[in-house]
């Protein structure tokens, strides 16, 4: 990388702040442990035939029937915390992940191609957006899930069909303001094709603003997607995420048996806060007229 380089330049701002430089760390080293579950984790929580109902609500530290400690303890169904949350974070990961990008992609799609359209069909389509905005991001997740039913593939779908308002209104925004530059009118003067100018020109100057974006809609689709485990209508039972952990020792806390739930929230809230802050130093980066 030259140190000359909008990147390194981009790289040599993050670094002084230590406290997203931690956050970065954070994020790294979860995804890191999520990636390499099947060869940290003591166990396969998704192999029903390796888990025995005599290990079941172990106290952490426990040494169980298979003859390994469970660091975290068990849940109810005798999987151990340590490996299923590893598990889980993969899960909650994948699902963000892939849900944030195809919602990005929709999102930013439409929101470009109405701010260069213009007349009615931009005003249908920001219509069609306002009205998604006005309901709330979990309203619409928790009934497209209900809808569609558990499972991967459905969930995604509904992760995203609920976040890609957010990216389309953004790149309306940023791609208005694009619209009416000099270099824009100059590209369109000149025999290039309308796509050429819209992705090789428009798009590229509305990235800054959608990265922020996409940086809270990553954190905030794994945050839906957990709240939708937890209340029954995101993945099915075989394939834990951390909100259907956290759900399986909810009925446990009153009777003392606190680390079912406790221990696969905290992971989700170390993961959830540690992007948000990554996502809070790259907004300030990107528009500095919000530096503190």
């Amino acid at each position: 990388m030259r140190q000359d380089s909008p990147a390194a330049r981009f790289w040599a701002e993050f670094r002084e702040s230590k406290v997203a430089v931690a956050a970065l760390a954070v994020v790294v080293a979860m995804v890191g442990v999520a990636l390499l579950a099947p060869l940290i984790a003591p166990q396969d929580p998704y192999d029903l035939a390796k888990l025995a109902l005599m290990d079941a609500r172990r106290p952490p530290g426990t040494v169980g029937s298979a003859g390994y400690v469970h660091w975290l303890g068990t849940d109810a169904q005798g999987r151990d915390l340590f490996s299923a949350i590893l598990y889980g974070l993969r899960i909650s990961l994948q699902m963000g992940l892939v849900a944030g990008g195809i919602a990005f992609i929709v999102g930013v799609g439409l929101g470009i191609c109405a701010a260069y359209l213009g007349g009615r069909r931009e005003a249908f389509i920001m219509r069609v957006v306002d009205l998604q905005l006005a309901f709330p991001a979990i309203l619409l997740a928790l009934v497209l899930s209900a809808l569609l039913g558990q499972g991967k593939a459905q969930l995604i779908a509904a992760l995203a069909a609920a976040q890609y308002a957010y990216f389309a209104r953004t790149a309306h925004g940023a791609a208005s303001a694009e619209r009416g530059k000099d270099y824009v009118e100059a590209a369109l003067s000149t025999p290039l094709p309308a796509r050429q100018v819209v992705w090789r020109h428009i798009l590229p100057n509305c990235l800054p603003p959608l990265i922020v974006v996409a940086t809270v809609q990553v954190a905030n689709a794994i945050a839906l997607e957990a709240t939708l485990s937890f209340l029954g209508v995101g993945l099915p039972v075989t394939e834990p995420s951390l909100g259907a952990l956290i759900a399986n020792g909810f009925q446990y806390m009153l009777s003392g048996r606190y680390w079912i739930s406790i221990y696969p929230g905290l992971a989700l809230i170390v993961l959830i806060v540690a992007i948000n802050l990554v996502g809070d130093q790259v907004r300030d980066q990107v528009n500095p007229r919000l530096k503190r």
